[in-house]
């Protein structure tokens, strides 16, 4: 029996549930759209994305073919034919190249040509009024992976992420400090006095690593696979931990937690009330960021409720 061709188009250029748009790969929107693979794990599936995170794909068994986004690829899959395509980026321009390519079924984002900007398929609406209204964004209650197997008519069963990479690493720490945040995202940071509170906090009684392997995918993805439990900003990092299985005790402020589904850990978020929040700016208006009102205290006691 031939099996069902599919082609999912995830670059990284644009964010599924946010409307901005940029050539600042986000590479941990590409593996949490790795999850929407076991809609399609009987199909014969092709991965278009960005160069930089062909890593994050590389040995996933449920891809036959990645093709990084190049003209020689693009070319190619213009000869081709699909059954479905799945086109999860909202740049115009990706949006018509998928519009051109030949397929049976489409779900995800097309391209309108009388404004020249992505508009939504049929079943995914929803997800569109997300990316462009903040206020549908803030106030959605559904986990990230619950949109996106909606867009393609599945029903997500709580599954988790899939690497393709296989780390080799041993667990030899106990916590990791993933303390890091990209420069898209500032404002995303727990202060770095508190992870040296946190530091002092806990490592009398447990053996801690700061983050490491920052050159590569593979060495980061085995820097977290050698660790017990992760803490994290929200960050490429969660993502990475969530998909190996690890416990987790992730800090969010400025981004939307109700959407970030954690199998093994917890979201703490800021005590204080704040009017701004979540504000899904990457600059801060407040005296104080939002971050600051994450203590030290409370991260100390769910690592040790988890360990």
């Amino acid at each position: 029996m031939t099996k069902e061709k599919v082609l999912i188009i995830k670059l990284g250029y644009s964010e599924t549930l946010v409307n901005e748009v940029s050539r600042a790969t986000s590479l941990g929107d590409v593996l949490r759209s790795t999850v929407l693979l076991y809609n399609f794990k009987d199909a014969h599936v092709t991965w278009l994305v960005d160069e930089k995170a062909v890593s994050l794909l590389k040995g996933n068994p449920y891809i036959a073919r990645i093709l990084p986004y190049d003209f020689t690829n693009l070319m190619q899959l213009k000869a081709e034919k699909f059954d479905t395509i799945v086109n999860l980026e909202k740049v115009g321009g990706v949006c018509a190249f998928a519009d051109s390519l030949m397929a049976w079924r489409r779900y995800g984002f097309r391209f309108d040509p009388e404004t020249g900007d992505a508009k939504a398929y049929d079943g995914s609406e929803h997800v569109l009024e997300i990316c462009l209204n903040q206020k549908d964004k803030i106030e959605n209650k559904h986990y990230w992976e619950d949109i996106l197997f909606e867009m393609v008519g599945g029903k997500w069963k709580n599954e988790t992420p899939v690497i393709g990479y296989k780390p080799s690493s041993k667990e030899t720490y106990d916590i990791g400090f993933n303390h890091h945040v990209g420069e898209k995202w500032p404002t995303k940071a727990w202060p770095a006095q508190y992870w040296k509170k946190l530091e002092a906090m806990l490592g009398n009684k447990y053996t801690i690593s700061w983050q490491q392997g920052l050159k590569s995918i593979e060495g980061y993805i085995e820097w977290i696979n050698s660790c017990r439990l992760l803490v994290t900003n929200d960050s490429l990092g969660l993502h990475i931990a969530h998909a190996l299985g690890k416990k987790i005790v992730s800090f969010f402020g400025p981004t939307v937690s109700n959407e970030v589904y954690i199998k093994h850990g917890v979201k703490l978020l800021p005590d204080k009330v704040y009017d701004c929040l979540p504000c899904l700016s990457n600059e801060c208006i407040k005296p104080k960021p939002c971050m600051y009102d994450i203590s030290p205290q409370r991260a100390a006691e769910e690592v040790k409720k988890l360990l």
